[in-house]
């Protein structure tokens, strides 16, 4: 017998979602049930959350406010939903984002399917080798700034679907929840941390920024990922479209960092103009000027490689693996605790101008030296020994780490 509910949500598609949600993994939410605990009781819990979104009657509990360092020193929110808050918004997902996903543009690149990080890096250094300016675009606060009746504006251009329009803006009013208990309102923007963020942001941006700017300046390509933006400009005097960026930003109630926004020159072997800023960052790559090797022997292109913030992470992370100080490990231990992590950083950042990575990972290196010291009595007055029976390791075994396999060996 069907069960008549106001809305006519698949069970299906809760089910779907929460294999996405246990997929993706994720710490708990202000309910502190994991995504183990809440699939001991599976069919109770997506039944809940079928049959109150079937009815109306889903109110999306508090999202778990967490404070993340930046690397200029602040901090910045994250909210982390429930389990089931996520497997509720998954569900909106998987109806929405085939609406919208044919209509955003394809220099959109942020969180959609079949796009990614690499893609925008790879189009920004095509464009930067074609226009000799950019527009580095940072949008402040983004996520925390979105205006909830515009952002509700752009949802209804997509659907007039009455259960993902009520649900939608009751996940943008979701208060968080301090580490105190304390509730706390919210009256604009959507958290990061949850599954239909990403959607409602591109939805956003899609509205405010990719179709004005293709509509007003359609000689001025972009490459977007969320809220990071680059502009391409031909010559000096387009670099307006800056102002008329900030223009458009305020009058949707967003604001482009007067600090972080920037015109940048491209400059190369050909391009040498001198300008206040050359070099620009995006999704953890510095485009600057960087000698390359073409047929006719050395030159300076504007390349990607690794960013400053970026190789400092990483080597702030493997100092606080101590590494030096478990002379009771062996290298294959090393390797299964790190490599993994390792391999991740080589495969992001070694897409473009990979021998920028040789300054970072020597650094790991020479923390396997100093650890192959305390652990042998042999090298413990003699690095150089040390750091040569390292190398061979690295000639014979070079799979125990992903950089060695990059030829970046002690």
């Amino acid at each position: 017998m069907m069960e008549n509910k106001p809305f006519c949500i698949s069970k299906w598609a809760v089910l779907h979602a929460w294999t996405k949600v246990r997929d993706n993994q994720g710490a708990a939410g202000v309910d502190g049930v994991s995504i183990e605990a809440f699939e001991k009781k599976l069919q109770n819990n997506l039944y809940r959350i079928w049959n109150r979104m079937s009815s109306g009657t889903y109110f999306p509990p508090a999202v778990r406010k967490v404070m993340i360092p930046k690397d200029d020193g602040r901090e910045r929110p994250l909210g982390i939903p429930t389990v089931g808050d996520r497997v509720a918004q998954m569900v909106v997902k998987w109806y929405l984002e085939p609406k919208v996903e044919p209509l955003f543009h394809p220099d959109s690149f942020g969180y959609r399917p079949g796009k990614s990080a690499h893609n925008a890096i790879g189009r920004c250094r095509e464009r930067c080798w074609r226009y000799d300016w950019v527009v580095d675009l940072d949008i402040r606060g983004f996520f925390n700034n979105i205006d909830h009746p515009l952002m509700m504006h752009a949802v209804r251009k997509h659907t007039d679907c009455p259960w993902m329009l009520l649900y939608i803006e009751r996940w943008l009013k979701a208060p968080a929840e301090l580490d105190s208990g304390e509730l706390e309102a919210r009256s604009k923007g959507t958290p990061q941390g949850g599954v239909i963020s990403p959607l409602l942001a591109n939805i956003f941006l899609h509205h405010v920024f990719d179709e004005w700017i293709s509509r007003e300046y359609p000689d001025c390509p972009f490459e977007r990922y969320a809220d990071d933006v680059v502009i391409h400009c031909r010559t000096y005097e387009q670099q307006q479209v800056r102002a008329a960026v900030e223009q458009r930003l305020r009058q949707c109630k967003l604001e482009a960092h007067p600090d972080k926004t920037r015109i940048v020159y491209c400059r190369d072997s050909n391009r040498r103009q001198d300008h206040q800023h050359i070099q620009f960052d995006f999704l953890g790559y510095t485009f600057r000027p960087r000698q390359a090797k073409g047929r006719k022997g050395t030159f300076t292109s504007f390349l990607p490689a690794i960013s400053t913030k970026a190789r400092k992470a990483i080597v702030a992370e493997v100092r606080g693996w101590h590494i030096h100080q478990w002379s009771q490990m062996e290298l294959i231990d090393f390797s299964r605790m790190f490599n993994a992590k390792i391999r991740g950083w080589v495969n992001y950042y070694g897409r473009y101008y990979p021998s920028a990575l040789q300054r970072t990972f020597q650094r790991f290196n020479r923390r396997l030296v100093r650890w192959a010291q305390r652990k042998y009595k042999r090298f413990q007055t003699c690095p150089r020994r040390a750091a040569q029976w390292l190398n061979r390791v690295a000639q014979t075994s070079p799979m125990l780490f992903a950089h060695w396999q990059i030829g970046i060996v002690p």
